[in-house]
């Protein structure tokens, strides 16, 4: 019997020449050390994704699991850089009104836990600070201020706080995406009564998905406790 059910969400500032690869090694620790994981893939900006696919692609194949013999009553979400927005999305999604890209319908899972890796957790923020060049404008086809909407059901500050534990891990040697992403994020959702946490780390950004390194076991350290409720 796996020890639970571990959703990867990759990263790469959702642009199409970065893929799933990345999430297998992780993946496969993961599997190695006795957990269902479920490594996600979705289409990308300016490639058949953005704004709503990338998000309906999330969502489906989150509740694909329905449809496995994996154990769905409680799922964590593991995703890096973009992959941690799309994580901490896809924990909100009940949140969603009807209609919405992502929002629940027959065979919704609900993401209980996520692990936040120097997620882009601020999205407006991303494009207007433009953090990875034209990245979060390339996924919505557009600004915060043309696209005020889309952005509030996009963007994981706006939809705090949720139900599920929300935990960071982020470097302030981060050179990708800045620490402060993960701090807002945390205000934010502690503010509004979420849980939420923010663990500082001491590699940069890509250490967090080196299946080799402490910045990965920390990620693997929290899943007992958030699979446990």
């Amino acid at each position: 019997m796996p020890l639970g059910t571990v959703v990867v969400i990759h990263g790469g500032f959702w642009r199409a020449r970065y893929d799933l690869s990345l999430g297998r090694p992780l993946a496969a620790d993961l599997a190695a050390r006795g957990y269902a994981a479920w490594n996600l893939e979705y289409r990308r900006a300016l490639a058949g994704g953005g704004w709503p696919a990338t998000f309906a692609d999330v969502a489906a194949g989150i509740d694909l699991l329905a449809t496995l013999p994996a154990d769905t009553s409680r799922v964590v979400a593991i995703g890096h850089s973009a992959g941690g927005h799309l994580a901490a999305w896809a924990a909100g999604r009940e949140k969603l009104p009807p209609g919405a890209p992502g929002a629940p319908g027959a065979g919704f899972v609900a993401v209980t836990g996520v692990v936040a890796q120097a997620g882009v957790l601020a999205l407006a923020d991303c494009a207007r600070e433009r953090v990875g060049g034209t990245a979060a404008p390339d996924l919505m086809d557009g600004g915060p201020d043309e696209l005020p909407e889309e952005y509030r059901l996009a963007d994981p500050v706006a939809a705090v706080p949720l139900r599920a534990p929300v935990l960071c891990l982020h470097s302030r040697a981060d050179a990708n995406v800045p620490f402060s992403y993960s701090e807002r994020y945390v205000a934010a959702a502690t503010a509004a009564g979420g849980r939420a946490s923010l663990v500082e780390l001491t590699g940069d950004h890509f250490t967090l998905i080196d299946p080799a390194g402490a910045d990965w076991a920390a990620a693997v350290a929290a899943l007992p406790e958030l699979l446990a409720g």
